[in-house]
């Protein structure tokens, strides 16, 4: 693999970052830590993409891992050899440049396995369950699949206390649940439904709903309710914001910001998510931003 495409794959991958509901790392953060920032985010998209089956096309990252080409599209098969190269991390070097990059991070902060694990995990149960029965059931998954960042994010700025860790899984696990409502044709699409089995049943929801071009009133009404808890959950751990200080503060009211703005965006669709995953505009960011810093909200 030429030094070119190798740059190009890992490229593709870190681009990504425009896409998501947060900052992953903006301009305003000290330049280490936006660039230990994106080496984490680098470990993350790769790990999604590799659970969701959108690695980029030709192999190259499965040839980095050391997966033969008849079991690159088995995504156990590549996420074990995935965490096979990530515990080089912390005792060896190495294979994939994306982990390569995470390596004097990992060195540099003293960061654990712990947190790259449990996004490990949770993409090896995306390939065993699809469903979820109860909402405790989902907040268990987003233990796996969305805190880990939010108390890397800590650990990378100094700034972990068991409070702030607190505060910091509500609004991850708020984000997640954001992006699940986003999601739920894309999700559904995938075989995965990630709204709770009960509250469906609750609200008298089919699945062959989930599969309609435009949501009815009862899918409507499940998503308001899920919001509502998202809601709450960003409420809950939006002091986390005004415990730090400078630009970490910009940071995190980002992160608080974009869920909010989110479930805006969700609001104005009238909760009709099916046509497409619901954005919000820059304006809308900037005035939850705001309202976020000024402790309101």
């Amino acid at each position: 693999m030429t030094d070119t495409a190798l740059a190009h794959t890992t490229r593709a991958t870190l681009d990504k970052a425009a896409d998501e509901n947060f900052p992953v790392a903006p301009f305003f953060l000290p330049r280490a830590w936006r660039d230990d920032l994106m080496a984490i985010y680098g470990f993350a998209r790769l790990v999604d993409d590799i659970g969701d089956g959108d690695l980029a096309p030709g192999g190259a990252d499965a040839r980095l891992l050391g997966v033969p080409e008849t079991a690159a599209d088995d995504r156990v098969a590549m996420l074990d050899a995935f965490e096979t190269d990530l515990r080089r991390v912390f005792d060896a070097t190495p294979h994939h440049p994306l982990l390569l990059a995470l390596q004097p991070v990992v060195r540099r902060r003293a960061l654990t396995p712990e947190p790259f694990l449990g996004l490990i995990a949770a993409n090896r149960q995306d390939q065993l369950v699809t469903r979820y029965e109860t909402y405790d059931d989902l907040l268990a998954y987003c233990e796996l699949s969305a805190n880990p960042v939010g108390r890397l994010v800590l650990a990378v700025t100094g700034t972990e206390t068991p409070e702030r860790v607190r505060r910091s899984d509500a609004i991850c696990t708020a984000l997640q649940i954001v992006e699940h409502l986003q999601d739920v044709a894309e999700d559904l699409g995938r075989d995965r439904v990630y709204l709770p089995a009960e509250d469906m049943r609750r609200f008298h929801v089919t699945e062959a709903d989930l599969a309609a071009e435009h949501a009815g009133a009862s899918l409507r009404a499940l998503v308001a309710f899920e919001a509502e808890r998202a809601r709450r959950l960003l409420n809950e751990g939006a002091p986390l914001v005004g415990s730090v200080t400078g630009r970490l503060r910009l940071l995190l009211a980002g992160f608080v910001a974009g869920g909010r703005a989110a479930l805006h965006a969700i609001s104005a669709v009238r909760y009709d998510v099916l046509p497409g995953p619901p954005k919000p505009g820059t304006l809308r960011l900037l005035r939850e931003a705001g309202t976020t810093l000024r402790g309101e909200g």
